[in-house]
């Protein structure tokens, strides 16, 4: 089921759906699928279109100030933003860190007395819970206070490692649970936490829909020309949105 979810969302997305239509001109020997590849090609390349994409999938969610946090048993922080070790000697690779950063700083803030990291394959030996682990520690949160989940896969593996850490820790009791992850993946993370029974305070980051304070996407030229990583967006928003149903979570 894990491969399944994986690979069958890319017939969905708009290249996979694009290379099925143009295959389909072999048996329908009409120029409608060609057509059709384009024009999804075209749309899901625009500026435009990627933005409304991210935020129908990032609402309702928006970044709050620490202060409006209340306290918990435990904060959570989701794989999801890449560290890696690299290089001769190894040295850390950072790569989107705002999941961290902000585990740490709610931590600091008193938020919950347990920080835990869920651990996502690296490259190796540590994993990325692990790696967060070390890095924490350098910021001065003691180890004591840190607990890293088992290799995870996807967000249910983490709701049921972290179900499991806290179950095998002296934080049994643990259940209201601030809950860190990017702003598109919360919606889905929530409602798997909390069929765990976690009561779920969520703490959103990482958001990547355009900032209509900067200038309303309408006054752009650009949003309106096909551009690559438009694509890749607007993909990878429909893949969340695909994730959510195959969960059965809307």
């Amino acid at each position: 089921m894990y491969i399944i979810s994986k690979i069958l969302p890319l017939f969905f997305l708009p290249l996979g759906l694009s290379l099925v239509l143009i295959l389909s001109r072999r048996v329908y020997h009409s120029k409608w699928p060609i057509l059709s590849a384009f024009t999804i090609l075209w749309l899901f390349s625009l500026g435009i279109v990627k933005d409304g994409l991210w935020r129908q999938v990032e609402a309702p969610w928006k970044l709050v100030p620490v202060s409006s946090i209340g306290t918990a048993d435990a904060i959570v922080v989701l794989s999801g933003g890449e560290i890696r070790l690299t290089g001769e000697p190894m040295r850390i690779d950072w790569y989107d860190p705002d999941r961290f950063l902000a585990g740490v700083e709610l931590f600091k803030e008193g938020k919950a007395p347990l920080l835990l990291f869920t651990g996502e394959k690296n490259t190796g030996n540590l994993s990325t819970g692990q790696l967060y682990i070390q890095e924490a520690y350098k910021r001065g949160i003691p180890y004591k206070n840190m607990a890293t989940t088992s290799i995870v896969r996807n967000t249910y593996d983490e709701a049921i490692a972290i179900k499991s850490l806290i179950g095998n820790s002296n934080y049994k009791k643990h259940k209201r649970v601030i809950l860190i992850t990017s702003g598109f993946h919360m919606h889905r993370a929530k409602k798997i936490f909390e069929r765990q029974g976690f009561e779920i305070t969520p703490y959103p980051v990482n958001f990547n829909r355009k900032d209509r304070r900067i200038g309303s996407i309408w006054q752009e030229p650009e949003q309106w020309i096909p551009k690559a990583s438009n694509l890749s967006e607007s993909s990878r928003a429909i893949r969340e949105l695909i994730g959510r149903f195959y969960y059965r979570i809307w």
